[in-house]
């Protein structure tokens, strides 16, 4: 179903006049003819206003339905604690031996360190 027959039947089924539409959105009424005509693609923001007026969620001027359709089923995204290098396997032990080494270090050994490493990772 196209979006201005969808939106049209809305406004149809609630007995509601491209007037009435106008004065709860402020959009021209002549604007809100060329949507239901299919003359003018709205913008999201304007079928947020016209959603509204409708009262209507969103959703509605998309789907048919009386309940908002099921969400697909994603595979599960590994969470930032998982993608972090260091967190499992052989990085962490890498990671848990240098941070071991670091803290035997005394600070100016370890400034001398990082300051190093910052001038490499900028080549």
């Amino acid at each position: 179903m196209l979006i201005a027959d969808r939106l049209r039947a809305l406004r149809e089924a609630k007995k509601l006049s491209q007037g009435d539409i106008e004065k709860r959105c402020g959009l021209k009424r002549a604007y809100i003819s060329r949507v239901e005509h299919g003359h003018t693609v709205p913008s999201i923001e304007t079928l947020e206003k016209l959603a509204r007026a409708l009262e209507v969620p969103l959703y509605q001027l998309f789907y048919e339905g009386e309940e908002p359709p099921a969400l697909p089923r994603l595979p599960k995204q590994k969470t930032a604690e998982e993608t972090a290098w260091g967190s499992t396997g052989k990085e962490a032990r890498v990671l848990s031996k240098f941070r071991r080494l670091l803290a035997r270090m005394d600070e100016a050994d370890r400034n001398l360190l990082l300051h190093m490493a910052q001038k490499m990772a900028r080549r």
